[in-house]
């Protein structure tokens, strides 16, 4: 016997604020985009970045303001904003202001380094302009295939960023990245192939078949085995591009090769946006098999996700691949919080997510000031952070406190709500299992941080001062980091809507 999932938001008139606010993560980035290639990289047209992003974390905020009891769509139908796409937009305008704001210092020093050029840096620009567009896009997307596009699209422009220096390493990366994740999303689309005939069977007609709502509403009348396939491709797919194991290997490559903003983007973002695809999919696959089919995939796939990436951590030497296997870590927790799908779980899952990306851009982009005045990834070549520069050593301190989970910040509360909401889905077998990794993965990460930080620095070791340019995103992150561990103020009502709409009943 299946439990239907049934969404709890009613219709919202789709006011102009409404559907402005749905557009402008779309053409903001675009705008930006064209700014960049227009006019080259320089200050100004950095700025241009940073304020497409900024406007696409304003409009997140009119979406939680307006759709947040329920949905409204536009461009007909095509987009369709609710609890959970104002999250995410929120999560991809908060990510991509830090990491856009971090990326003007960044390009300054590597122009003058030699280690770009004007022709690359205008491609940097561009690219990640048109990256979070595609993100924003494969949140905002009410049909299945337009997400499909759009997660193809972060594909695309990712793979030309992280092969940014071209470097042999970072050439390798690239490959490394466009090949595994190009199987993945070929199982996603096969998924979403097999997902359309069942829908079309059911009785839904033209391109309807895809729409989010019109699968949940069919959900009860799919075939279920056929179902049971697209599920199994979907999850694999998504989940390749999420950084679940087996399909995990491109991540720590790609993300240590990647320059430092655009590091901060795949980490704190991209993989969200992929598990919260997931999410989606989940409603249709209750409806349709009941919670128990994709509850099985998630726990397989998250449990060894974690087990992986805690056991890759112990002997980690590399701190942007440190940094690379604690967000697999993370994905794979937020796997295990999916699987269970309490409103508890799925409310904690969300909150997990804003706060892992603002305390992974903050690491990031202080790991590529380190990786600039090293000229090294490696943790012996930057020991003693703090004595060289105490603001940047500070500030990777904060972020790595942040990211294990400390109270204040806010990983704290989502941790423990994913942790009662796995309890309470009757689940404690895998919460057992996954609470030995994740404090694994603690251990590690805290005994790396301290070498990094308060380690033997080299005698020739150089000073780490930062530019006001540089420093002020660092500061804003930490800011933002601190702030949302004290209170998540009007998040809390949005995120515990978005648990009730995404949870089976």
């Amino acid at each position: 016997m299946t439990t239907t999932a049934t969404t709890v938001s009613t219709a919202v008139t789709a006011t102009p604020w409404v559907t402005a606010a749905m557009v402008a993560p779309l053409l903001a980035p675009l705008a930006g985009a064209a700014v960049v290639g227009v006019a080259g990289w320089r200050r100004a047209t950095g700025y241009a970045s940073v304020a497409a992003a900024a406007a696409t974390l304003v409009s997140g905020g009119v979406l939680a303001a307006t759709v947040a009891d329920g949905h409204a769509f536009a461009g007909g139908r095509l987009l369709r904003a609710d609890a959970l796409s104002a999250v995410m937009t929120i999560v991809i305008g908060a990510v991509a202001t830090l990491a856009t704001w971090g990326s003007i210092s960044y390009l300054d020093t590597e122009r003058a380094r030699g280690h770009t050029t004007p022709a690359r840096a205008r491609a940097y620009g561009v690219l990640v302009n048109l990256f979070l567009a595609t993100m924003a896009l494969a949140v905002l997307a009410n049909n299945l295939g337009v997400v499909w596009v759009a997660i193809e699209g972060t594909t695309v422009a990712t793979a030309f960023l992280v092969g940014h220096r071209r470097t042999r390493a970072s050439l390798e990366a690239t490959w490394k990245y466009v090949i595994i994740c190009s199987v993945g999303i070929a199982l996603a689309f096969l998924g979403t192939v097999v997902l359309y005939f069942a829908s079309v069977h059911a009785g839904a007609t033209g391109g309807g078949g895809l729409d989010f709502d019109a699968l949940a509403a069919a959900a009860p009348r799919l075939d279920p085995d056929v179902t049971r396939l697209a599920i199994a491709l979907l999850l694999l797919g998504y989940g390749a591009k999420a950084g679940l194991a087996p399909f995990h290997t491109w991540l720590a490559d790609a993300h240590s090769q990647a320059p430092a903003p655009v590091s901060a983007l795949m980490s704190g973002v991209l993989l969200s946006v992929a598990l919260t695809t997931l999410l989606r999919v989940k409603v249709i696959s209750d409806g349709a098999l009941g919670p128990g089919f994709l509850r099985a995939g998630l726990l397989t796939l998250g449990l060894a996700t974690l087990l992986v990436a805690a056991l890759l951590l112990v002997g980690q030497r590399d701190y942007k691949r440190m940094l690379a296997y604690s967000s697999q870590e993370h994905m794979g927790l937020l796997a295990l919080a999916a699987a269970a799908g309490t409103d508890l779980a799925i409310a904690a899952l969300l909150l997990h997510v804003l706060a892992h990306g603002l305390g992974k851009a903050v690491l990031f982009l202080s790991a590529g000031h380190l990786q600039l005045a090293h000229d090294s990834t490696a943790i012996a070549d930057a020991r003693g952070v703090l004595a060289r520069g105490p603001l940047l050593g500070t500030v990777f301190a904060v972020g790595l406190a942040a990211l294990l989970g400390l109270p204040p910040f806010a990983l704290f509360a989502s941790e423990m709500g994913i942790a009662r909401g796995t309890a309470n889905a009757h689940l404690a077998g895998p919460l057992a299992a996954a609470l030995i990794a994740v404090l694994v993965a603690f251990v590690a990460l805290t005994r790396h941080g301290i070498d990094l930080l308060v380690g033997p620095a080299a005698p020739d070791g150089p000073q780490l001062r930062l530019r006001p340019t540089a420093a002020a995103p660092l500061v804003a992150g930490v800011v933002a980091c601190v702030a949302l561990g004290l209170t998540a103020g009007p998040l809390d009502h949005l995120l515990t809507t978005a648990g009730s709409l995404l949870a089976p009943r």
